[in-house]
């Protein structure tokens, strides 16, 4: 017949399936000695070849009365070649048993004997080998059934039958003894077949007591290795059999654990709680809390249970009382002869891990523990959780209660009002304490007062026993955290949370704070365009317009964040004419924008009357039921002029000039009052979350707490990804606050044309690559001989040359009549592309963060005879008015601006292209100066041009850029400043020039 190729490392397959378990038999093995040393019959003793186990070898178990000496052998059923082994390995015969005819006979086969350590790895891997022979692949089962109970520590130290130390798999649960027995009711003849030694008849051993024995084998071989010799002694841990009879008692017990039928629980009978008497206590007795039962589990069948008092009953007891087993008419015979022995065993090791269980150790039947209160407190804590590792199950009553929970909760104080708002003007201190609930249900006051009252562990409250765990016991007594503020209270309201004794626990509104929240969240209702209005807003301005005027109306600002373009502006005016007030609206914006303002509230809002508070002759009179312009310059320095002025409203246009919270200007805005402010930005965020506080502190003062409080809760959690929630908490709170709108959103301008966005990367020319590495050689080694600020002076020297030398070396140089052609790689790209616009009749912005290199671009430009102009921050304001309308007047096709100055408020429509001659650090302040063309109104496509030098720092800043955006749409950043603290290694690879290959 054909046979598999033989192999040594079979490769696994699926156990074979479970059957009915063979009737005991005696468990035992026989092998027999080949005549002479050496000799194996079966085989020409001059064969070179050692002998190999075949794939399609049978395997079977060989116990020895040390576990750990017990051996597996492989043999042939098919009577071919003998199986070889590794190099060393034992080679026998064995007496194995043969099925014939009806019935069956003994024969000798060679055998490869292995140790049980050699052998596991093989079975290991016959287990899933499709042509595995199915001894081979039960044993395989067995092999990893035993492993499994070596790696979950399922090990049990005990002595043989002649006093040696040996160690035992165990103890077993319900899981673990029916996976053996289903290997053992698998098992082919095969795997079983060594007749019993010593016996007139052949008997073969029982597979179930040969299972068990390869179990403790595995167990008892894998300790063993030298470092647990030399750490641990020899008994238990040397290979050699330790001879120790003093120790028989402790084994008898071990050994009983180990094999035992049964395992016990704890079920609670808390009936007469309430009747006790508190005389015991003041005599000094621990007062009785209920009683613990002892249960009895068998682990052949985990449905059968019985109550300690019916085990130890000679009745059966009744199916139909609670001590019952699972199947009806079942007896305590079901659970075997040594059921009590293995309880009371089980008894005294729970008992070492809670020593009340030690009185029902001296009783005849450990049947009922009374429990007192102290006790009762300890099974609700740790000592249920050290019963239930010790095997110990407690069972509390089903009608117990465990659902008392506690919830901070903050609501208006007693006699506020309750429309949700009236507080936020009244400034009222709103009531902030712990409410306990059971269930959903909140507790009263006087249910709460007799939980505090209560020193029990277990309270009755609403018809029902309750668990009354003593941390809400301790609030229920401590009800009243305090008081806070309402900007504080409506934090609370929106995160869900609050800080107790420094920890953030949940917190919940109630009453009108919960409606003023609810408010919030679900957002404003439809609103209608305002009479005097002289214009059609789109959808998405009417919902920003019903959003400022919601938070307005309840005393709360708001910062409207849309892109630049999306006519902020226009919905102010809206607004205004909403609130309808006879005191004016006081719009602070850069000195650029005065214009823009005065042009659009004629433009939208004829007739209502609008004053410049800017320049020599700035007057606030005359100025009842319409606008007032001012500058954040002219703020600052007439600041308590303005705050003693009735506002309607504050409106701080491109707020991100009050970023920094500490900044003059900012500090002069925040004393002026106002019912309702208004901040306008299109960037939020620039460089850190410190500059949305300080918006929004500005727009809702205390909103965001403290700015040290901020950073700390909030701002490094999100900046520095420390916390995956920190975000989604941060955003939750400032959502209500601000209104973020993009372009690129669903349904918000799908008028605009497209744009497209280029970055050209510019090869250095080679005057540009010499003074770039002359600059990195010369200030890095002064960074490197500094530290501190002086460190950071010398980063920020470094970085301002390089991007100079970028965009050309005249700017580096700084060159009083310089030679600008054939000298920059990037002047070379940008008279390329000019040329290429103007031939289309196109027209073009050309930003710059350098006002030195705007005046180079601007005088190389008109060299060439191209027609341009330019604006930077110097520009007046009447002269920057003027070059705006002569560039949306089509007079002027190139548009030179500082990048700063002329990056917000602007409307340049008239451009179909814009470049971006060098890198600013921060996206959002480029893609502000993009929508100066990328705006309502555009009506062609906008081409956004990035000119990069290859190979330089602008190319890994553009890197770095990228990333940021993506922060950007979390509201994130990290500014130029964090340059500074790159380590000299990481600055050299930002810096470092690298040539193209």
């Amino acid at each position: 017949m054909n046979r598999p190729t033989p192999m040594w490392h079979p490769e696994p397959r699926p156990a074979p399936s479970s059957g009915p378990a063979p009737a005991r038999r005696e468990r035992s093995a026989h092998v027999h000695r080949p005549p002479g040393p050496g000799q194996n019959p079966a085989r020409p003793h001059d064969d070179p070849v050692a002998p190999r186990p075949a794939v399609s070898a049978a395997a079977v178990f060989l116990p020895a009365g040390l576990p750990r000496e017990g051996k597996v052998a492989f043999w042939d059923p098919n009577q071919g070649p003998l199986p070889q082994g590794p190099p060393g390995a034992e080679v026998t015969e064995l007496t194995v048993v043969r099925r014939h005819g009806g019935g069956a006979r003994s024969r000798k086969v060679a055998a490869v004997v292995l140790p049980v350590a050699e052998a596991l790895p093989l079975l290991v891997k016959a287990r899933h080998h499709p042509a595995a022979h199915p001894a081979a692949a039960c044993w395989g089962a067995a092999a990893l059934h035993a492993l499994h109970l070596v790696a979950r520590g399922r090990l049990l130290p005990g002595l043989t039958s002649t006093h040696h130390d040996a160690w035992r798999a165990g103890p077993l649960d319900a899981d673990d003894i029916a996976q053996l027995r289903a290997i053992a009711a698998a098992m082919p003849y095969e795997a079983y077949g060594v007749p019993v030694p010593g016996r007139g008849a052949l008997q073969l051993p029982e597979p179930e007591a040969l299972v068990r024995a390869f179990l403790d084998a595995v167990a008892d071989t894998l300790p063993r290795t030298p470092a647990a010799a030399h750490a641990a002694g020899a008994p238990f841990a040397a290979t050699a059999a330790q001879h120790l009879p003093a120790a028989r008692a402790w084994a008898a017990e071990a050994a009983a654990g180990m094999d035992a039928g049964v395992r016990v629980s704890l079920r609670l009978d808390l009936s007469g709680y309430e009747l006790f008497d508190t005389a015991s206590e003041e005599e000094g007795e621990a007062r009785r809390a209920g009683s613990a039962i002892v249960q009895v589990h068998s682990l052949a069948d985990p449905t059968l249970v019985v109550d300690a008092a019916a085990l130890w009953s000679d009745d059966t007891p009744d199916p139909g009382s609670r001590a019952t087993t699972a199947a009806a008419g079942s007896g305590v015979e079901a659970f075997g002869p040594r059921a009590r022995i293995d309880a009371l065993l089980a008894l005294r090791r729970a008992a070492r891990v809670w020593p009340p269980l030690g009185l029902l150790l001296e009783r005849g039947v450990p049947d009922v523990l009374p429990l007192t209160e102290d006790e009762l407190y300890e099974l609700l804590g740790e000592a249920s959780a050290r019963l239930a590792a010790a095997g110990v199950t407690v069972h509390w009553p089903r009608e117990l209660a465990r659902t008392l929970s506690a919830t901070a909760v903050v609501r208006p104080a007693p006699g506020s009002a309750t429309d949700g708002t009236s507080f936020f003007d009244a400034g009222e201190l709103l009531a902030f304490n712990w409410q306990l609930a059971l269930g959903d249900e909140p507790l009263t006051n006087a249910e709460m007062d007799v939980l505090a009252e209560s020193h029990r562990p277990i309270v009755r409250l609403r018809d029902q026993w309750v668990v009354a765990d003593p941390e809400l016991v301790r609030k229920a007594r401590k009800r009243d955290l305090g008081l806070l503020d309402p900007v504080d209270a409506l934090s609370v309201a929106l995160t869900g949370t609050a800080e107790v004794d420094g920890e953030s626990v949940q917190a919940v509104p109630a009453g009108a704070l919960a409606l003023l929240r609810d408010r919030l969240l679900e957002g404003p209702a439809a609103a209608e365009q305002p009479p005097g209005l002289d214009a059609t807003l789109r959808d998405y301005q009417l919902r920003g317009l019903a959003w400022l005027d919601m938070m307005t109306s309840m005393g709360l600002g708001g910062c409207l964040a849309d892109d630049m373009g999306l006519g902020k502006t226009i919905t102010v005016i809206a607004l205004h004419l909403r609130r309808a007030r006879t005191e004016p609206t006081l719009v602070i914006c850069p000195a650029s924008l005065l214009g823009n303002w005065q042009r659009e509230i004629a433009r939208f809002a004829p007739g209502v009357p609008v004053r410049r508070f800017h320049g020599n002759s700035r007057s606030l009179e005359g100025s009842a039921g319409g606008f007032v312009l001012t500058t954040y310059a002219t703020m600052r320095g007439s600041a308590p002029q303005l705050a003693e002025h009735t506002w309607n409203m504050v409106v701080a246009d491109e707020a991100q000039h009050v970023k920094n919270p500490f900044s003059a200007t900012a500090k002069a805005l925040r004393t002026i009052p106002a019912p309702a402010r208004v901040a306008l930005t299109g960037t939020p965020v620039e460089n850190n979350l410190s500059e949305l506080w300080a918006l929004l502190d500005w727009t809702t003062p205390g909103l965001l707490g403290p700015l040290k409080a901020f950073r700390a809760r909030h701002a490094r959690l999100v900046e520095n990804g420390e916390d995956d929630d920190a975000a989604a908490r941060l955003s939750r709170l400032v959502r209500p606050f601000l209104l973020r709108r993009k372009k690129s959103d669903p349904g918000i301008v799908p008028e605009l044309p497209p744009k497209t966005e280029t970055d050209h990367p510019v090869a250095l020319t080679r005057e540009q690559a010499a003074l770039y590495e002359a600059v990195v050689r010369e200030v890095m080694a002064a960074v490197e001989a500094s530290e501190g600020i002086a460190r950071r002076a010398q980063i920020m020297k470094l970085l301002t040359a390089l991007k100079q030398i970028c965009n050309h070396p005249a700017q580096y140089l700084k060159e009083d009549a310089p030679r600008l052609a054939s000298r920059s790689g990037k002047l070379a790209l940008l008279d390329e592309l000019v040329d290429t616009i103007l031939s289309e009749d196109g027209s073009v912005l050309v930003f710059t963060q350098y006002v030195a290199m705007a005046r180079l671009l601007a005088r190389h430009l008109t060299a060439r005879g191209v027609p341009s102009q330019l604006l930077h921050g110097a520009t007046p304001v009447a002269e920057r008015d003027r070059l705006v309308d002569a560039f949306q007047d089509g007079e002027v096709p190139v548009f030179i601006l500082s990048l700063k100055a002329a990056g917000t408020g602007l409307n340049l429509t008239r451009a179909g292209h814009v470049i971006h001659y060098d890198r600013w650090w921060n996206p959002a302040v480029e893609e502000q100066a993009t929508d100066r063309a990328y705006r309502i109104g555009q009506t062609q496509p906008v081409q956004v041009h990035r000119l990069i030098a290859e190979g330089t720092v602008e190319e890994r800043i553009a890197e770095m850029l990228e990333q940021k955006r993506r922060l950007a749409e979390a509201v994130l950043g990290t500014g130029e400043s964090a340059l500074t603290e790159l380590t000299d290694r990481e600055l050299a690879d930002l810096i470092s020039l690298r040539r193209a290959p």
